[in-house]
């Protein structure tokens, strides 16, 4: 080896501080060095070297195989744990690197590495990329034919395989866990793992079955690996996975280069208008829909405005959808429309936008979902067109996902007595729906996959035929007698009921959406964002007293709302939404409130002139100060709490977050801009990439500091920034929210990344 002609494992060795010079390397092979450095098959721990990585050989195969020289975040500790041989669970946020935390580990231990993984695109698309890299990956799932998968399975007892993605499903097949009983399986990892929790909001029934699919592989390590997990959902892995004394490391739910941003909208044409709007301005992403009907319309209306768009959902046979997905991935289509089933784990960067056309069911689903956006780590929007009508399609949803003892039973019943003397049934979900007299397909469904969990009967395909027949495995069990737990199927369907209300509560708030996103999944300590619809308000965030003009204010609001209200046994109960209250407040002539004779009220018009935006903000305020409340049922009614009573009446204190007037420009007098009326968006052009630049040191100083980053500097000043470029201190100065405290202490880093960004 001629000197300065590194290998990759030697620069690794140097760069660690194991070789000198080159001396060590030509006396010694890579093997040889190996063991006098006492390197297991998992490498290296950190305690043993005296540092915090996970060993020498992966780091040698990071670079070797993957191409990097560092470790992203929370990438090495999970690593180094994995290599120690410890079970665990991992949480990362999307784009947080996750496959490379098993595909790393699988080329340094021994034997052959399961990944399970539920959707075959994902699949196909990582060992696709494994196989470009010269690792030895496969697959095997419902698209290969028999004789493909007796192939794949004989090279992989064969030794050929490191890493073999396998299909939940796969360990219905008694072929295929008899096949797998007989590897070396050293490593079984689990990713998409919140489809094995009931409690989460995606749980898949095959999961459930990984438990016991581990024990038949002889109980190999085994590491779960999800983006989205509450301490409930973790819990569960934990228990069904039955890991021991396992890792958990959660890196942190935050996406800080992400935008949430919810819009209430009334009507669908308001939905489409605002979609309109977000592809013109960012182009490429993803339009998530309930349901199949509306994937269709909202995708038929992009192609009608010239958008390359796409459609996907469950309706599609399983090659559509394939190939659909695979349309978008190779950005041969700007926009996919879909269902919630689109997106786990693909693997598209440049998605700049993530739209909810209707509420999702649940904060995980939501924050998943949004998170496919800015996978590149450059900024992207998330918006939620909210109207809680919507919420009726998610009750539908929740319904058919929880089905009930009676219906249960009714479904058993029928197998039973339709069964013939093999004890099977060949029927369709149609057929058994209309047996029962149940008006919810999903519903029978739902009940179907109850009484296969429980080991009553097993679903099977029919020879020649697209329906799946239903095997009664314990014929002698009667439906009266069926030993199911019901205290969990009643908990369920609370939990899920629960995880609606807690999606529509966030849309209904006036804080952070990040904020409280986090702080949903346990992160109590979390800043506000600085990015989404409520940060980028111009509204105030600080809670305080009224004064005496503006408590007048909050009781001829109130006064309002209770003439709209009624009270029955000294309990109020609502009978308008926010936005007809509003209405009326401001004088509206809408045909809504004429019809509805709230133009007779006394407090018709009477805050006329504070304008709709203000009174939709200060009734935000009013519901966080506990004024008021939204009443759940068919419609969203807002009525007056107790305090709210109090308040009204002039008996009660209160501190609120008041509305603060909209700022026209961000230039102060005597600035460089405001002139003539002229807004600062009229005087300057926005840069992304600078704004993105500032936000990260924005958001680094503040950490530095221990304050939340609007402290620094809030968005609006950035985005002054951004349009503007101060050269200078006093140009700085003159910009609004730049005092003389804060240029003092941030402004210079800030002036230098301007300067360097115009090079």
């Amino acid at each position: 080896m001629g000197m300065g002609s590194f290998s990759s494992f030697e620069q690794v060795l140097l760069d660690e501080g194991w070789l000198v010079g080159l001396s060590l390397a030509v006396e010694m092979t890579e093997a040889e060095l190996l063991e006098e450095m006492q390197l297991g098959s998992g490498g290296l721990a950190g305690e043993e070297r005296g540092g915090n990585g996970p060993g020498v050989e992966a780091k040698a195969a990071l670079k070797k195989h993957f191409g990097f020289g560092e470790f992203l975040e929370g990438q090495e500790d999970i690593i180094r744990q994995i290599l120690e041989g410890k079970d665990g669970l991992a949480v990362m946020p999307t784009g947080g690197g996750k496959s490379l935390c098993y595909q790393l580990p699988a080329l340094c231990l021994p034997g052959v590495t399961l990944v399970v993984s539920p959707l075959i695109a994902l699949m196909k698309d990582q060992v696709d990329v494994l196989l470009a890299k010269g690792v030895a990956a496969t697959l095997i799932n419902s698209t290969l034919t028999h004789a493909e998968q007796g192939d794949r399975i004989s090279r992989m007892q064969a030794g050929e395989y490191k890493l073999v993605y396998v299909a939940p499903e796969r360990f219905r097949a008694r072929g295929f866990c008899e096949a797998v009983r007989e590897l070396e399986v050293s490593f079984l990892a689990i990713d998409e793992a919140h489809c094995l929790s009931q409690w989460g909001h995606d749980f898949r029934p095959d999961y459930m079955r990984l438990g016991k699919a581990r024990k038949l592989l002889g109980d190999p390590q085994c590491v779960a690996f999800t983006a989205t997990a509450t301490a409930d959902v973790r819990k569960d892995i934990i228990g069904v996975l039955e890991l021991e004394e396992p890792f958990q490391t959660v890196t942190g739910f935050a996406r800080p280069n992400l935008s949430f941003n919810i819009t209430a909208v009334e009507k669908a044409a308001s939905k489409f208008k605002r979609v309109k709007a977000i592809v013109e301005e960012h182009k490429t992403g993803i339009v998530y829909c309930a349901t199949r009907k509306r994937v269709e319309e909202v995708a038929e209306t992009l192609n009608s405005w010239g958008v390359k768009s796409i459609a996907y959902h469950g309706g599609m046979t399983e090659e559509q959808r394939e190939a659909t997905q695979n349309k978008f991935i190779s950005k041969k289509a700007d926009v996919a429309v879909a269902t919630n089933a689109f997106g786990m784990g693909i693997d598209r960067s440049d998605v700049r936008f993530v739209v909810h056309f209707e509420i999702p069911g649940s904060v995980e689903a939501f924050y998943q979902e949004a998170g496919r956006a800015g996978r590149d780590g450059e900024a992207a929007w998330c918006e939620l067109l909210f109207n809680y009508a919507d919420t009726r399609t998610q009750e539908f949803f929740i319904d058919g996902a929880n089905p009930g003892m009676p219906l249960i039973r009714d479904v058993y019943q029928y197998f039973l007595n339709a069964a013939g003397a093999n004890h099977e049934v060949h029927v369709g979900i149609d057929e058994v729906k209309d047996a029962v007299g149940a008006k919810n397909g999903m519903a029978v469904s739902s009940a179907i996959s109850v009484l296969a969990r429980n080991g009553l009967i097993e679903r099977f395909d029919v020879k020649g035929q697209r329906m799946r027949g239903t095997r009664l495995r314990r014929p002698e069990v009667l439906a009266s007698g069926m030993d199911l737990d019901e205290d969990a199927l009643e908990e369920k369907e609370l939990r899920d009921r629960s995880k609606l209300q807690a999606m529509v509560q966030m849309c209904y708030g006036a804080g952070c959406r990040q904020q409280a996103i986090l702080e949903y999944f346990g992160e109590m300590d979390a800043e506000v964002c600085g990015a989404c619809d409520v940060c980028c308000s111009d509204y105030g965030t600080e809670s305080r007293d009224t004064s005496e003009n503006e408590d007048m204010i909050v009781r001829k609001v109130l006064s309002g709302v209770a003439r709209m209200s009624w009270k029955r046994r000294g309990e109020w109960e609502g009978r308008f939404g926010r936005g007809r209250i509003v209405q009326m407040l401001t004088g509206s002539k809408s045909q809504e409130v004429m019809k509805a004779a709230l133009n007779e009220l006394t407090t018709y018009g009477i805050l006329k002139v504070e304008g709709t935006a203000f009174l939709n903000e200060l009734m935000h305020a009013l519901h966080d100060a506990g004024l008021l409340v939204t009443q759940r049922g068919e419609f969203p009614l807002v009525t007056l709490t107790k305090r709210g009573e109090e308040a009204m009446k002039g008996d009660g204190r209160y501190r609120i977050v008041w509305p603060q007037a909209r700022k026209e420009s961000m230039v102060k007098d005597g600035g460089t801009g405001g002139v003539n009326g002229e807004t600062l968006e009229e005087l300057a052009p926005f840069d992304g990439t600078l704004f993105t630049m500032l936000k990260d040191l924005r958001n680094d100083l503040a950490k530095q500091d221990g304050v939340p980053s609007y402290v620094v500097f809030t968005n609006k000043t950035l985005e002054a920034f951004a349009r503007l470029r101060p050269k200078s201190v006093e140009a700085g100065l003159r910009i609004k929210g730049v005092g003389p405290a804060k240029a003092e202490k941030y402004l210079e880093p800030f002036l230098a990344t301007i300067g360097e960004f115009e090079g």
